[in-house]
C-alpha cells in the first residue's frame, strides 16, 4: 500500500451536492460527491513539473503489455504501430521510474529488461528498451491473464507507491478460459491500475473494458494503428502525473442507515457498490485508484430510517483515506456530509438536485447504449431502436455532444429531443465498437 511523505501529496477536497429535504415517510437520500485533487503532476493531458525534491526518485513503476499474437501481423501495420507506440510511451517515462515491456501471446514474455526485474528509466535504458522492441514479433495465441500476472510480479518487485500497466490487444482472449482471466484480474485488483486498449476491430469490447474496470484504469478503441503512438504517449504522460495511489472513498453511516449504491459518474460511469471493504463499525471503503491533479464525481444513494417532520439527521459522512499495509489508514483530511431533513414543504422535498438529475441521466445513457447495442446484435430491431432512441434523447438533453456524434453513426436521428431514430442499415464495425467502448464516458454537470 501507499506510503509517502506530505511533500508530494496533492491537496484533496470533498464537495457534496444534494437536496437534503425529504417528505414525510421519505427514506432515499441522493448526493453527488465531487472529489478534487490539486497539486498533483498532471493537468488534463499535460504533464506538469515533477513535485519530487532534489535527490528523490519518482515513486512509480510501469509495465507495458503488448499483444504479439499471430493476428497482430494482419495487417502488418498493427505490429508496426504497436512497436512505434511502445517506443513513444517509453520516451514519456520519467527519469527514475521503474519500467518493463512485456510481449503477450498464449504466454507472457519479458522483452525488456528481462531477468525478472524492472529497469530504471534514464536516457540509456530508454534507448536500450526501444532497441529491444525489435524482439516484438507476431506469433502465437492470446492469454491475457498470463500477461497481467507477469506485470504484477514485475511491478511488485519495486518499492514504490504508484504501480501502473498499459495493455494493448487486437484479438479475443481465446487461449485461456474466462474464469482464468477473472482469477488473474481478481489477483491483480488493488495491486496496480491498468489502462487497456483494443487496436483494430477483431477484439471483444466487454473483455477490454472489463480489464480496465477491474483494475481502475481507462479503456478505449484505437481503430487505426497509426493513432497508437499519440494514444500511448498520452496514457503514459497521465500515468507519470499520478502522485497518490490506493485512495479510498470512506463512507460512515449511522445505525439504521443503509448504502444502496456508490458509483463513479464522472469522467466515466463505474459501479463501485460491490467493491466495498469493511472499515470498522458502520464504515466501508470504496476504491478509487491513483490520483494526480484531477476531479471526479461520485453518486451516493443512502436509505435512512423514517422520521417525523422537522427532524434532521446525518445520513452519511464521506472522507478520503489511504489504507496502509499494517491495517492503519492515512486520512487525507477532506470530508463531506450527506444530510436528511424532513419537511412539509412539498416544493422543497420534491425538487431534484441538478447534479443528481444530470448524473442519473448520464448513468442511464450508458446503460441504454449497452442494452441497445446488445439488442441490435441479437437482431431485436424494435428493442434496439427504443433503447438507442432513448440514448439519443438523453445525450441531447445533457449536452453530451461526443456521445451524440457516436450515436449518429449507428442510427439516423429523426427527432433528438423526442428520441425518435431509425437504425442504420449498414454500420461500420469500428463505429459500433467505438460507441460501445466509450458509452460510459460522461460530461460534467455545469455547477
Amino acid at each position: 500500500m501507499a506510503n509517502f511523505s506530505k511533500s508530494n501529496v496533492p491537496q484533496f477536497s470533498v464537495d457534496v451536492y444534494q437536496n437534503e429535504y425529504l417528505p414525510e415517510g421519505g427514506r432515499e437520500v441522493n448526493a453527488i460527491v465531487t472529489v478534487s485533487a490539486t497539486g498533483g503532476g498532471t493537468v488534463g493531458s499535460v504533464v506538469a513539473a515533477p513535485l519530487y525534491t532534489a535527490g528523490q526518485a519518482p515513486d512509480a513503476a510501469v509495465a507495458i503489455m503488448v499483444d504479439c499474437s499471430g493476428s497482430m501481423d494482419y495487417p502488418s501495420a498493427k505490429m508496426r504501430g504497436a512497436r512505434e507506440a511502445t517506443a513513444a510511451a517509453i520516451d514519456a517515462v520519467r527519469d527514475g521510474v521503474h519500467f518493463a515491456v512485456i510481449g503477450g501471446t498464449h504466454v507472457a514474455k519479458e522483452i525488456f529488461p528481462a531477468g525478472g526485474r524492472l529497469a530504471v528509466a534514464d536516457a540509456g535504458t530508454r534507448e536500450q528498451a526501444k532497441q529491444a522492441l525489435r524482439r516484438l514479433s507476431a506469433g502465437g495465441g492470446t492469454a491475457i491473464g498470463t500477461w497481467l500476472r507477469l506485470a504484477d510480479r514485475l511491478l511488485s518487485s519495486a518499492d514504490v507507491s504508484i504501480r501502473h500497466g498499459i495493455l494493448l490487444t487486437d484479438g479475443r482472449n481465446e487461449h485461456e478460459s474466462p474464469e482464468d482471466l477473472k482469477a488473474a484480474l481478481d489477483s491483480c485488483a488493488g495491486r496496480f491500475t491498468c489502462d487497456a486498449r483494443g487496436v483494430g476491430t477483431d477484439w471483444e469490447v466487454k473483455e477490454v473494458t472489463g480489464i480496465a474496470s477491474a483494475l481502475l484504469g481507462t479503456a478505449d478503441i484505437v481503430a487505426d494503428p497509426a493513432a497508437l503512438s499519440a494514444d500511448f504517449t498520452q496514457m503514459m504522460e497521465t500515468a507519470m502525473g499520478k502522485e497518490v495511489a490506493d485512495v479510498a472513498l470512506r463512507l460512515w453511516t449511522p445505525v439504521g442507515t443503509e448504502i444502496k449504491f456508490v458509483k463513479q459518474v464522472a469522467p466515466t460511469v463505474e459501479e463501485l457498490t460491490e467493491r466495498r471493504t469493511e472499515a470498522g463499525p458502520r464504515a466501508g471503503d470504496y476504491p478509487t485508484g491513483s490520483w494526480g491533479d484531477e476531479s471526479r464525481d461520485y453518486h451516493v444513494c443512502v436509505e435512512v430510517p423514517t422520521a417525523d417532520i422537522g427532524q434532521e439527521m446525518l445520513a452519511a459522512r464521506v472522507s478520503l483515506v489511504i489504507p496502509q499495509s499494517d491495517g492503519s489508514v492515512q486520512n487525507l483530511g477532506a470530508q463531506g456530509l450527506v444530510r436528511a431533513v424532513w419537511t412539509e414543504d412539498m416544493v422543497a422535498s420534491t425538487s431534484i438536485n441538478p447534479q443528481v438529475a444530470h448524473y442519473t441521466g448520464q448513468a442511464e445513457l450508458a446503460q441504454v447504449i449497452q442494452q441497445g447495442l446488445d439488442a441490435r446484435k441479437l437482431g431485436d430491431v424494435d428493442g434496439a431502436t427504443a433503447k438507442l432512441g432513448r440514448a439519443v434523447q438523453l445525450a441531447s438533453a445533457s449536452g453530451n455532444a461526443d456521445t451524440a456524434k457516436l450515436l449518429a453513426k449507428v442510427v439516423d436521428v429523426v427527432d433528438a429531443a423526442a428520441g425518435t431514430v431509425r437504425l442504420k442499415a449498414r454500420v461500420e464495425e469500428a463505429d459500433e465498437m467505438t460507441l460501445e467502448t466509450r458509452s460510459t464516458k460522461t460530461v460534467r454537470v455545469k455547477k
